[in-house]
């Protein structure tokens, strides 16, 4: 295993009687990376980590944690990983910083409660109840358990699941900050946006399977087929053929005052030019890029919702 590849999962097959959760699911993670695991609910992403975890013993496959087997070297592993689940409880009036003095006692080397309860922002609440955190609170909570064994990498599942858009931005932060001070991540979602702000590398899962892995820059590429544009023009168009006979341009449709284009990568220079040699220079002209909800579309052959092309 390469010195940098912290975590190695091959050929990876889970089930649950007739249920096939994960089905030859392969990837690596690398030594300081944020690493995506993305797919709607229910594609296996949770029944992976916790195979990578040892909270799951896979019916086939291998998973290596930094060399070492989750299910035969279980108390060695649990000192590398700290693990964020996606439904994580504590009892309700346990206080915050009983919590982490509590998990801070299974591990030989643990983090400093009160350090880590200030560098996550918990300071002011530590001596309040768990139930009485707010949902923000509590997932941050969830993340300084995660991170109290002092793990070489942390597994975070769903981490801004129920949050408000501002409270899920502070997450995103608190992250990027953990994977700074040393800290390879995993992270398990379904938000587009989530994978697109915080991950190096995403796996994008559906159905069980690893369908595609790659950078965000990689993943879009690979799912790039056509560049669309979108313009007004100061007059009318005399005839539409006159840029649907250009090569670069597939499509034009228009939508009340405004144009749509769809082409080739020589789209935008194509219109452009043969409109402004005809007086007609575009107004409001916007080019639109390939999203990680493209690439997921053209991979998977449907979008989240399920919803196939």
């Amino acid at each position: 295993m390469p010195e940098n590849d912290l975590v190695v999962v091959q050929n990876l097959r889970k089930t649950y009687g007739a249920t096939v959760a994960v089905d030859d699911v392969s990837l690596t993670v690398r030594e300081g990376e944020i690493f995506g695991i993305l797919g709607p609910n229910g594609a296996g992403k949770t029944t992976t980590v916790e195979s990578i975890a040892g909270l799951r013993s896979p019916d086939a496959g291998t998973v290596r944690v930094i060399g070492l087997d989750p299910r035969t070297r279980r108390t060695e592993i649990t000192s590398l990983i700290g693990v964020q689940l996606q439904a994580s409880e504590l009892p309700e009036k346990i206080r915050a910083r009983e919590a982490l003095e509590l998990y801070a006692s299974f591990y030989p080397s643990p983090r400093d409660p009160a350090e880590l309860l200030e560098q996550l922002g918990l300071t002011e609440v530590r001596e309040t109840q768990f139930a009485k955190l707010s949902g923000g609170q509590k997932q941050r909570l969830s993340i300084a358990l995660a991170l109290i064994g002092n793990p070489r990498v942390a597994i975070l599942d769903e981490l801004t699941t129920g949050l408000d858009p501002q409270a899920r931005r502070d997450t995103w932060e608190l992250v990027r900050q953990i994977r700074d001070a040393g800290v390879t991540i995993i992270l398990v979602t379904h938000f587009m946006e989530e994978a697109e702000y915080l991950c190096d590398r995403i796996a994008i899962i559906d159905k069980g399977r690893v369908v595609a892995l790659d950078t965000l820059a990689g993943l879009v590429d690979a799912a790039r087929s056509e560049q669309r544009i979108t313009f007004r023009l100061p007059a009318e168009l005399p005839d539409n053929a006159i840029l649907t006979s250009l090569p670069a341009v597939r499509t034009l449709t228009r939508e009340q005052d405004r144009f749509i284009a769809t082409g080739t990568d020589e789209l935008l220079v194509a219109v452009v030019t043969e409109l402004a040699g005809r007086g007609l220079a575009p107004i409001d002209l916007h080019t639109e890029h390939t999203t990680l909800d493209d690439a997921f579309l053209a991979l998977a052959g449907r979008n989240f919702e399920g919803v196939e092309r």
